[in-house]
């Protein structure tokens, strides 16, 4: 298996097939993980991964200390009036506040707010600790081609023009907006390009910055996003370390070519959105776009299929984009090991793009629905004023301004919400899904859709419980299933049967027998097996022939250095 690109969805893609004992290459021209922080924002599902794969805690100790405030704040400048607060818990408290939650947020891990870059570091010395994973910064692909049952790839050292040849049974890119993958395979995005608006819309220029002494310069509580409201400098800042670094982004005006700005002229920026003269050491800068909702009109050809921003390229709102990402790497990886594997046939690998371009399109809309929200909301010229009128209007957009927060990052529904009905590899079972709403989830077991979480003990998970591929949960010890046990071993899937007799666990599946998939997805519930060879030839797309190209395919070298 090779994959090109080393961000989060080509390192969880390399952890998801690792684990599977598959032979993995991974190349990414960049010299090693991100040196910028990037996304900041790990959603509450994407942390039930990293649980699943053994190293939430690790990440959640990551980036900001522990005590330190992930509330969002919006000011007319950070050291001048604040607007409103949407108060959040500090990582410390995460940990303890999810064993209490229910309803919506009934979940095994609460979101994070820690930088990418940490969170790569994590993904890569995992994936390297792997044995048949082969990770490799510092090649890129120059050109593949299919060929029969492989792919063919040439890549290229970046330091001397080395080249080898690399034949994989797939291929996957995850190598970003501008995929040479996506690109080579005449993949185009189809929806809105660079809507403009009075923030996150059009050019942004983007500072990674060290100010130590910003916290003494703002008299502000600390808070993890930072978020200006003045007619000047808009713009959103991520504290990086809780200390001294920060993630700045602002909103160039129509005036501004960013061609033109210097070191100089990028620090007076930030110096304006605080409102006050401070000392600063700019560590890296750059100009971006916002305003994309763009997804690939197709996410596979063949033997090759992208994934993350080669797929989807959202505007930052919401954090949603780095998240759709890991879950497509959680998607494919688990198809991908069980195809290759020879327990599943061709029809597995079509289920990922049924499954994953549906929500790549519903993720985008939300992101682009909250940065309408936000961007389209201007400022009145009097709200930095120290007049009655400008404490009215401060008053006015800080009402606005605490909905939007509320509504922007709490937002159980989009990151538990997404359902694969209609996919080729789920079992409908003909009741009707839940509304599809941005800030309430509930939980349902339709097949489609996220298993219901609960608590088995004030630190177990019911989720630390499911095997890490399938999972046959018996909600009723009287019902039997050792037909549907016996055709999986068989087929030489790995089922582990987990029998629980919680009170209310059985009502809240909505049946006696309950499969879910190795990504936790429901795949089946009924209160009977009638046909198991059915029901897991449907599951692992079988229904639509085997082929024993799959089953035989194999990777050839995983190791680029030397």
């Amino acid at each position: 298996m090779l994959i090109v690109g080393g961000g989060p969805c080509g390192l969880m893609l390399a952890n998801e097939l690792g684990r599977r004992g598959v032979s993995v290459a991974l190349v990414d021209q960049k010299p090693s993980t991100a040196f910028n922080p990037q996304a900041n924002a790990t959603q509450a599902r994407t942390m039930e991964h990293f649980r699943r794969l053994g190293f939430a805690q690790e990440i959640r100790s990551l980036g900001l200390p522990t005590n330190f405030p992930t509330d969002v704040a919006y000011f007319t400048r950070y050291a001048r009036h604040e607007l409103a607060r949407f108060r959040l818990p500090s990582a410390g408290e995460a940990t303890e506040r999810i064993k209490r939650l229910s309803g919506s947020w009934s979940a095994a891990e609460l979101p994070h707010r820690v930088s990418q870059k940490f969170v790569e570091q994590v993904l890569r010395r995992h994936a390297e600790g792997l044995p048949s994973v082969s990770i490799n910064f510092g090649w890129r692909l120059v050109r593949f081609s299919q060929r029969g049952h492989a792919v063919e790839a040439l890549i290229e050292r970046v330091a001397d023009g080395r080249t080898r040849t690399v034949n994989a049974s797939y291929l996957i890119g995850a190598d970003g907006p501008r995929s040479t993958v996506r690109q080579a395979l005449g993949i185009d995005y189809v929806g809105d390009q660079k809507t403009l608006r009075d923030f996150f819309g059009g050019r942004m220029h983007a500072i990674y910055l060290r100010a130590p002494d910003f916290y003494r310069v703002v008299p502000h509580p600390p808070a993890w996003m930072n978020v200006t409201f003045n007619r000047e400098r808009r713009a959103f800042m991520a504290a990086v370390d809780g200390k001294s670094e920060f993630a700045f982004h602002t909103q160039l005006r129509p005036h501004e070519n960013e061609h033109e700005i210097t070191d100089g002229r990028a620090a007076a920026m930030f110096r304006a959105a605080v409102g006050a003269a401070l000392d600063l050491e700019i560590l890296s800068r750059g100009t971006w776009t916002a305003g994309f909702a763009l997804v690939a009109e197709r996410f596979q050809r063949g033997r090759v299929f992208i994934a993350g921003d080669a797929a989807h390229l959202f505007t930052p709102t919401g954090g949603l984009g780095y998240n759709t990402a890991v879950e497509d790497a959680v998607n494919l990886g688990w198809k991908l090991a069980s195809v290759v594997r020879g327990h599943s046939g061709a029809g597995l690998l079509d289920s990922y793009e049924a499954e994953r371009q549906p929500i790549a399109v519903r993720n985008t809309r939300f992101a682009k629905a909250f940065a309408d929200s936000i961007g389209n909301f201007t400022p009145v010229p009097e709200i930095e004023d120290d007049t009655s009128a400008g404490e009215s209007a401060r008053r006015h957009a800080g009402e606005y301004l605490a909905a939007h927060g509320k509504a922007e990052f709490d937002i159980p529904g989009i990151t538990f919400g997404g359902r694969y009905d209609g996919s080729p590899i789920v079992i409908d079972d003909r009741t009707a899904p839940p509304c599809d709403e941005a800030n309430v989830y509930v939980p349902c077991a339709k097949p489609g859709g996220r298993a219901p979480h609960v608590w088995l003990t004030d630190e177990t998970s019911l989720y630390d419980r499911f095997g890490f591929e399938w999972t046959l949960l018996r909600l009723c010890s009287k019902t039997k299933a050792q037909n549907l046990v016996a055709a999986a071993a068989a087929a030489g899937i790995d089922l582990k049967v987990l029998d629980l007799s919680i009170d209310g666990v059985r009502d809240i599946y909505g049946a006696d027998l309950v499969l879910v998939r190795p990504d936790q997805i429901v795949a089946w519930r009924a209160n009977a097996v009638h046909d198991p060879n059915a029901i897991l030839s449907r599951v692992l797309g079988l229904h639509t022939g085997v082929s024993s190209d799959y089953a035989t395919a194999t990777e050839s070298g995983n190791s680029l250095s030397g």
